[in-house]
């Protein structure tokens, strides 16, 4: 099926082997194609160049097979993740990924950016839940590497290759993934810390306990306004802990967590139910209902005070150091997985200002993998959306030239 966006042809096939069809013509023609699932990533990565024709997967919305005994599902690239999680409930399992627009954003999208939210703290990555894909490749071949079974050694890994590649290599037209039981009790923690110092003093703690949360989230910002997503009072940093299991278990842990927290001077709060949808729901839009750049950044979970510290630097060095007296102020808010030392940051302020406090987060030594997420075009064309690939550069550019040597591929957005 073809369809138009504007000047620009939407082309939807009903099957794996229409979508390859589709690459194949594309490539004969010298085409560059854009692939695209709900669309929640479209202005995602460096500004496109010539875009010829979108192909949409949303067509390809079928969970393939759910092998419950093996925890296990192969799912097709255009399924939504809630879709999928709906079937997945009814055996009592589901796929515990919850990146940003987790209500919209399918299978393909989320494996194409390997995008994750809080839960990546216990379950990983889509790099780490995948363990088979079928691709279509630029020539109309349709591959497929690994299994449906936890344990294989089918091929080559080509699934942690195309994650994170942003749909510059090939089409993910179905995935299989390792799936999670849904747990029988659900309990959340909100610690509203004084300061970075009892944040940071927690945040050790925890990793170095018998404390087993699924999600382990801080929030803190750099200006005196803007509480993270209403856990936290405005200007101050705030821990956020998920404890899923059985009930003794969690009740066992949230006690632990509560303790801690006391012990450190902070103030605990602990939600479940429908306040803990809430709860969690507000985190997931705290950064992305405000307007603002975001970027995706990496840090040192036991250096977390250095990371914020260096994080309140680069603002304030954004509005005084190599930029003209109009630039807007940058208030920066991050939100990230406290022990794993990954998350988004959200900066305020003009363009020229966000470049600014862009390019000192890549200069720090406090934060590594600074990436922008969403962005205007004019900042985009004022910093680098990636920023330096360092030694991956001539690898990531073998890699492009071997499965899409013309550039059908993603017309320049992606890493590769």
């Amino acid at each position: 099926m073809i369809t138009t966006a504007g000047a620009i042809p939407t082309i939807e096939p009903d099957t794996a082997e229409e979508l390859a069809a589709a690459l194949r013509r594309a490539s004969d023609a010298r085409q560059s194609m854009v692939i695209s699932g709900a669309g929640t990533k479209m202005n995602w990565g460096r500004r496109p160049q010539r875009v010829d024709a979108i192909l949409g997967t949303r067509r390809l919305n079928r969970v393939l097979a759910h092998q419950h005994g093996d925890l296990t599902a192969t799912i097709e690239a255009g399924a939504t993740l809630a879709a999928v999680n709906e079937t997945l409930t009814r055996n009592g399992q589901c796929l515990p990924l919850d990146p940003p627009f987790a209500d919209r954003a399918t299978i393909g999208g989320i494996l194409a950016t390997n995008d994750s939210g809080p839960l990546r703290h216990r379950f990983g990555t889509p790099r780490d839940l995948v363990i088979g894909v079928q691709l279509a490749t630029v020539d109309g071949a349709l591959a497929k590497a690994g299994g449906q079974v936890v344990k294989n050694v089918a091929g080559y890994d080509l699934s942690k290759l195309v994650c994170g590649s942003f749909g510059s290599l090939a089409a993910i037209v179905s995935a299989t993934f390792k799936l999670a039981p849904l747990p029988s009790a659900s309990k959340t923690i909100t610690v509203d810390a004084p300061d970075i110092a009892a944040l940071a003093a927690i945040v050790r703690e925890v990793m170095s306990s018998q404390l087993e949360p699924i999600a382990f989230e801080l929030g803190a910002s750099t200006g005196a306004t803007g509480g993270m997503a209403g856990v936290a009072q405005a200007g101050r940093p705030a821990l956020i802990m998920r404890f899923a299991s059985l009930p003794v278990v969690v009740d066992a842990q949230i006690h632990q967590a509560c303790a801690l927290a006391a012990s450190k001077g902070c103030a605990a709060t602990i939600v479940d139910g429908d306040a803990e949808r809430r709860v969690w729901d507000q985190w997931a839009r705290g950064l992305w209902d405000s307007p603002g750049a975001i970027v995706r950044a990496s840090w040192l979970p036991a250096e977390i005070a250095s990371a914020l510290a260096a994080l309140k630097g680069c603002a304030t060095a954004a509005t005084t150091t190599g930029v003209t007296p109009d630039i807007t102020p940058t208030v920066t808010q991050l939100g990230g997985r406290a022990a794993v030392g990954a998350g988004l940051i959200r900066i305020d302020g003009d363009a020229r200002a966000q470049a600014a406090t862009i390019e000192q987060l890549r200069r720090s030594t406090a934060f590594r993998h600074v990436v922008i997420v969403r962005g205007s075009d004019e900042l985009k064309s004022l910093v680098d959306v990636w920023g330096p690939l360092g030694d991956r550069e001539r690898l990531l550019v073998s890699l492009k030239r071997a499965l899409d040597p013309i550039g059908v591929l993603n017309a320049g957005r992606g890493p590769l």
